[in-house]
């Protein structure tokens, strides 16, 4: 496909047609989340991350206690929630609130 066969759309943002790809590209960069922790980093997916208070873990009848690191955390899409990997708990999701970038 050919710069001349590319379809163009009307970002109503700008005010100005642009082709689809760049668009889209524009839209994606826009939906992209920032999560940030309780000091205010900006958390990516592989960061660690230490607890900065005492959570109690619901289903798992088990306290993770304040300063326990937890490695390797994945970004939901969700800008105050991480998914994290701990041993002995499955699918521990985290509030970004109550962690501190490593």
């Amino acid at each position: 496909m050919t710069d001349s066969d590319e379809e163009y759309v009307y970002d109503e943002e700008s005010g100005e047609w642009m082709p689809q790809s760049e668009f889209d590209a524009k839209q994606a960069a826009a939906s992209a989340v920032e999560v940030r922790d309780a000091v205010g980093n900006i958390l990516a997916d592989g960061d660690q991350v230490t607890l900065i208070k005492d959570l109690e873990v619901k289903g798992a009848g088990q306290t993770l206690k304040q300063g326990t690191l937890i490695k390797s955390i994945r970004l939901t899409g969700d800008p105050q929630e991480i998914d994290c990997k701990y041993p002995g708990i499955k699918g521990l999701v985290l509030r970004a609130e109550f962690v501190r970038k490593r």
